[in-house]
């Protein structure tokens, strides 16, 4: 269900919106946009509550440059036998 609002907005920016979705497109056009900046903004505050969550004193074995990538063969490889062992019963 969609509801009415008003929405005051500067004469440019109206412009440029008519100008990409066209003035019969201007509600689906900021909408849209609307929604990508609520996703952003929510993405934003779990960035920031979490963050500090991930300590390299308890990684010891993934600080080196090439050490994430060995850790994520691994984890694939012990996913794959894993998997090999389930679907073998």
């Amino acid at each position: 269900m969609k509801a009415k609002a008003h929405i005051v907005l500067a004469p440019e920016i109206l412009e440029e919106v008519d100008q990409i979705a066209g003035k019969r497109r201007r509600s689906c056009f900021i909408e849209e946009a609307t929604r990508e900046k609520l996703e952003r903004e929510k993405f934003l505050k779990v960035l920031d509550e979490t963050k500090g969550a991930w300590k390299d004193k308890s990684h010891p074995d993934l600080k080196g440059p090439g050490d994430m990538e060995l850790y994520v063969r691994e984890k694939r490889r012990s996913y794959q036998k894993r998997l090999k062992g389930i679907l073998s019963e």
